[in-house]
Order: C-alpha cells, then sequence, then structure tokens
C-alpha cells in the first residue's frame, strides 16, 4: 500500500498504476492513515449516540414530564435502549451494502445518517411545545440513530483490519474501542462545561440542544476524511477475482456458529461498554447523590483510563492470543463486577475512579478482542453482513436494554451493588458458552478463501 499526491491509500497495483515507484516506502504512513480515518469518524459516531445518555435526565424532564424525576429517567433511558432494536435492522442493511458495495461507502453512509439523526435531535421541539409529538420524534430519531450505528462498529472493525499486518492486528484494532470511550468522555465533558457555564434555566431551555448541533461540524469532518481513504486491500482482491457476494444476507446463512459466538462476545461486550459509558452516570446521579458536574468528571476521568488500557489490551492479544484474553476479560467482569460498584456506590472520587478502572481493565480485554474476532471469525464475502448479525443481535437483546434493567433494579432496591448483578449473569454465561466453543482466531488470513471454519482452531 502507499498513499498519492492526494493523500489518498493505495493498494500496491493501484500505487504501481499511478507511477508510484515505491509501493511499500509509505507503508506506515498509510495504516496511521486509515487508523486516523477510523478513529475520527468512530469518534464522531460514538459521540453522537452517547451525548443521549448523559443528557438523559434532562430528555426525561422535557419530553416526558408530568411524573416522577425517577420515572421520566426510566421513561428517558427506555428510549436510549429502543434505538438497539433498531440496531439489527441497520446492521442486515447497511452490512450487505459494506459486502456488495464495499467497506468505505458503508462507513460514509453510516456517518451521515447519524451525523442527519443526531442534528435533529437537537432541533426537536419539547414536549411543552409540541406535546405528544416530541416523545414520538425523539423515539423516531434515536431508532435512525440505531439503524446508523447498527454498522458502524462492525464496518470500522472490517475497515480497519483489512488494511493491518497481522501481526499487530490487536493493536490497531484497539483505535475502535477507545475512540468509542474517548467520545463518551468528551460528550461528558462539554455536557459538564454547558451546565457549569450556564444558569438551570438555560440549560433546559437551549443549553441541552448544543452537544447535539456540535455533530454537524463532527459529521463533516468524518465524511470528509472517510472519502479520502481507498477501499481496504482484501476488498480491492475480491472485486478483482470477481468474488464479492451479491446476497450477502442469503449466504450469511453459512456463517451462523459464527454469528452465534459472535452474538455471545457481543452480549458480554456491549453490556459492559454500556455500563460504563451510559449507566454509571445515572447510577452516580440517582442512586449514589452525586452532583452531575462531579459525576461527569470522573465517569470521564474513568473513561480516559479505558481508553488508555485499551491498546495494551490489544498488544496482549496479538502475543497470547484472542481466545484466552477475551477468555480472562468475561470471567474478570464476572468476578470485579459487584465489588466496582461497591466501590463507586462508596461516592468517593477514590472510590468511583478505582471502581471504574476495576471494571475496565476487563472490559478493555473483552472489546478489543471482540473487534478482531468480528473480522477474523468471518470469511472476507459475507464479513460486513454476519458479523452486523451477530454483533447487532446481542446488542439489541442484551447489551443495550441494560443502562434501563440496571437503572429498575436500582429504583426498585435502593441498592448500589445489586445493579452489577445483571453484568455478572451476562458475563457467567457468555464465557462458559465462549470456553466451550469459541476457536483461536489470532493468525487467520482475511481474503476470501482464507477464513477458516468458526468451529475449527488454529
Amino acid at each position: 500500500m502507499s498513499i498519492d499526491h492526494d493523500g489518498r491509500l493505495l493498494t500496491e497495483e493501484s500505487a504501481m498504476a499511478q507511477g508510484v515507484q515505491d509501493p511499500e516506502a509509505d507503508l506506515g504512513k498509510a495504516r496511521r492513515v486509515v487508523a486516523l480515518a477510523t478513529a475520527v469518524g468512530n469518534f464522531t459516531e460514538w459521540f453522537d449516540f452517547a451525548i443521549y445518555g448523559f443528557l438523559a435526565a434532562t430528555l426525561g424532564r422535557l419530553f416526558f414530564p408530568g411524573v416522577s424525576p425517577a420515572a421520566s429517567l426510566l421513561a428517558s433511558l427506555a428510549v436510549f435502549g429502543v434505538a438497539f432494536f433498531m440496531r439489527p435492522l441497520g446492521g442486515l442493511v447497511l452490512g450487505a451494502m459494506g459486502d456488495r458495495r464495499g467497506r468505505r461507502a458503508l462507513l460514509t453512509l453510516s456517518i451521515g445518517l447519524m451525523g442527519l439523526s443526531t442534528t435533529l435531535i437537537g432541533v426537536l421541539p419539547t414536549y411543552a411545545e409540541a406535546g405528544v409529538l416530541a416523545p414520538i420524534l425523539l423515539v423516531l430519531l434515536r431508532c435512525l440513530q440505531g439503524f446508523s450505528a447498527g454498522a458502524e462498529w462492525t464496518g470500522s472493525a472490517a475497515f480497519l483490519v483489512e488494511h493491518t499486518p497481522t501481526n499487530r492486528r490487536g493493536r490497531f484494532a484497539s483505535v475502535v474501542s477507545a475512540t468509542a470511550a474517548l467520545a463518551t468522555a468528551f460528550g461528558g465533558l462539554l455536557v459538564l462545561a454547558l451546565e457549569l457555564s450556564l444558569t438551570p434555566e438555560q440549560m433546559l431551555s437551549w443549553g441541552w440542544r448544543v452537544p447535539f448541533l456540535v455533530a454537524v461540524p463532527l459529521t463533516l469532518v468524518g465524511t470528509w476524511i472517510r472519502l479520502r481513504i481507498d477501499e481496504t486491500p482484501v476488498f480491492q482482491r475480491l472485486v478483482q477475482a470477481g468474488a464479492v457476494s451479491t446476497a450477502p444476507v442469503r449466504r450469511a446463512g453459512r456463517d451462523v456458529r459464527a454469528i452465534a459466538l459472535t452474538f455471545a462476545f457481543s452480549s458480554v461486550q456491549g453490556l459492559g461498554f454500556y455500563y460504563l459509558a451510559t449507566y454509571v452516570i445515572s447510577f452516580l446521579t440517582a442512586t449514589v447523590k452525586l452532583p452531575q458536574s462531579r459525576a461527569l468528571v470522573l465517569v470521564a476521568i474513568g473513561l480516559l483510563v479505558y481508553a488508555a488500557l485499551c491498546p495494551v489490551a490489544g498488544a496482549l492479544s496479538d502475543r497470547v492470543g484472542r481466545r484466552r484474553v477475551n477468555l480472562a476479560g468475561g470471567a474478570g467482569l464476572a468476578i470485579v463486577s459487584v465489588p466496582a460498584f461497591a466501590l463507586m456506590g462508596t461516592g468517593t472520587a477514590a472510590g468511583v475512579v478505582g471502581g471504574m478502572v476495576l471494571f475496565s481493565v476487563f472490559q478493555s480485554m473483552v472489546s478489543v478482542t471482540t473487534v478482531c474476532m468480528l473480522v477474523e471469525l468471518f470469511p472476507a464475502q459475507t464479513r460486513s453482513t454476519s458479523s452486523a448479525i451477530g454483533f447487532n443481535l446481542g446488542l439489541a437483546l442484551i447489551g443495550g436494554p441494560g443502562p434501563l434493567i440496571a437503572a429498575a433494579i436500582a429504583a426498585g432496591t435502593g441498592s448500589s451493588t445489586l445493579p452489577a448483578l445483571y453484568m455478572v449473569v451476562v458475563a457467567v454465561l457468555g464465557t462458559v458458552a465462549l470456553a466451550r466453543w469459541l476457536p483461536e482466531t489470532v493468525g487467520r488470513g482475511l481474503d476470501a478463501d482464507a477464513a477458516v471454519a468458526a468451529g475449527s482452531t488454529r
């Protein structure tokens, strides 16, 4: 691979066709450009998706008034969860597009849809202005966000890993996990800055709209960068060989075992991430009774530590294998979730950050290996479609409802540790299943005929 004069990443063949004398000379720079494109686009997608969670309490008051604060929060979190039920559809439609038209086309469309829906949420009328139409529109736009997000994580995984050398996939894949956390932390800090600089009345009047409208410049930048990157070498070789699938959804039926495995590890990964990125802020404000400003700072610190741990987990998986690291992460989440929430339940800075870091050590292991296995488990012709099916079913059925289930447990019991039990149960069940059936995938080839059946091992 190389880079042309316009900054586009080229395969070796296209580089030679354009007169680049040494196609390998800029290989390191080319991969950094791909990582940057993935990072910026993924950051934009997850910033757009996550800010809803940080504003859940405010949105509950604006779109679901007339009930208790706890009921408003639960209603708002329920709308957050609704988006996850659109993710399988988005993954199916956009994932199939990625297998037919290419990974770059998928990612460009997904970021555009996410930016549009997020911007429209920022200009919605509230319940006081439009009555019942306001929450209906909010639900519809959250569904569009979910449709878009259904292909982003798996699309970014395929796009990045298909550009990456075999022995460094874990380190490069950590970009997807880390930027999702950084985007969430940035969203929290932006909400905090608004709450510190505005009065409560201003925040309810117009301040809540600002984070959603930030989607406009972020989307434009992310789209521009993605359009400047060439298609992945793996997909280009599919095109050259005439092996691109015209019916990836139908062919995905051959990947049913790998899809089931993906459902298992994605359920654990998705639930853990949304505990960190969405539920913890609600937990600290509604259950622990911390001021929201303090809670946002502590959550942002915890997420930054999690982002820093992701490259470490990726490098470890390159060295000892995806299976070992993923199983260790899942087992760790089953063991430490209750102690982590007990620490956070103390309400002290050390307790909250310490609990998040304890949780993050194992969550990073699950998350980064998930990114790699979404690519390594599937053949190139159906990779985008099949991985999106398994991943989004796990998030829709298990991970997405997690914040709502945890909040309901906390509201019903008043306990600061019992909400962790849902995480424990999912981690135990998922890890037991994976320990029995998950193969090792590190080192697998990614071309059309290189991916071996999911039931085999190296």
